[in-house]
């Protein structure tokens, strides 16, 4: 047990989840998140696809906006079915529709992203590693908007700790300081991660003459950055750890693979086009 005297507790600012409720309508934080990691993301693409040369035009941002809502939702769910809790789901598969009742991983969200790119870029003869550049870029919009609301919610708090930042999480049956670790990931996988991906696309030539690095900084910042933070999460209490090891760092380790192929792919990208760019 921790020793509570001296150590400077933050309040967890208690908002409530819900943000509107009219009659059996409750608009949650949480699904605002998704909506406005997305629409912030549409509204960003739009505005640079309307520059000349651009990859995309800004129609197609419009219609990959129901691919990319579909992707996260249905691959979000899937995944935290599939990666977090299988045996719940295989007793009561119903409770897979049952979105409101809350569980969507955001390794399944991106696994569902990625392949509405391959599909929507072939469809639409798009240079896939151009496009998938595009998506890394506006991706950590999103995780900011979801780990804020994970906050808010007052959920996946972090471990024990004695810091003088530590919170009490109302919901926390322990009643014990811990990591805020929801505004770390906010912090790391959102706000740095986006600025640092801007400077890439915007202040180099990677986006036109190595389409697929820039996917795969995100890739690598991504992995490093939940890798790192979940040594300050609690882990999923029906899922715990493996010799000292997350289930969140077991599925980001491998996008480190993925990321290494993605940045060759852009640096032998002129070689492949016979040396056009």
């Amino acid at each position: 047990m921790l020793d509570l005297i001296g150590i400077g507790l933050i309040a967890f600012p208690e908002i409530d989840p819900i943000l509107v409720e009219i009659g059996p309508l409750a608009i949650r934080w949480y699904s605002l998140a998704y909506i406005a990691g997305l629409v912030f993301g549409w509204w960003y693409l739009r505005r640079l696809m309307a520059r000349p040369g651009a990859p995309m035009s800004p129609t197609h941002v419009d219609d990959f906006l129901t691919w990319a809502t579909i992707g996260v939702i249905a691959g979000g769910r899937l995944g935290y079915v599939l990666f977090y809790n299988l045996p719940k789901f295989m007793a009561d598969p119903m409770a897979i529709l049952r979105l409101w009742d809350g569980g969507m991983s955001f390794h399944g969200g991106l696994i569902g992203v990625c392949l509405a790119v391959v599909f929507f870029s072939k469809r639409h003869r798009i240079e896939m590693m151009k496009m998938a550049d595009l998506m890394a870029i506006v991706a950590p919009l999103g995780l900011l908007t979801g780990r804020l609301a994970n906050f808010i919610n007052g959920e996946l708090w972090g471990r024990t700790t004695d810091v003088s930042w530590a919170m009490i999480f109302p919901d926390d049956p322990t009643g014990l300081p811990r990591h805020p670790s929801q505004l770390y990931e906010a912090a790391l996988e959102g706000l740095v991660l986006f600025i640092i991906l801007q400077i890439l696309f915007h202040k180099t030539r990677l986006p036109k003459d190595k389409p697929g690095v820039i996917a795969g900084c995100f890739f690598i910042g991504y992995s490093f950055a939940r890798m790192t933070v979940e040594f300050f999460r609690e882990p999923d209490a029906h899922i715990g750890l493996v010799d000292g090891i997350s289930r969140g760092q077991m599925l980001s380790a491998p996008m480190l693979v993925f990321a290494g192929w993605l940045i060759w792919m852009g640096v032998t990208y002129k070689k492949r086009k016979g040396g056009q760019a």
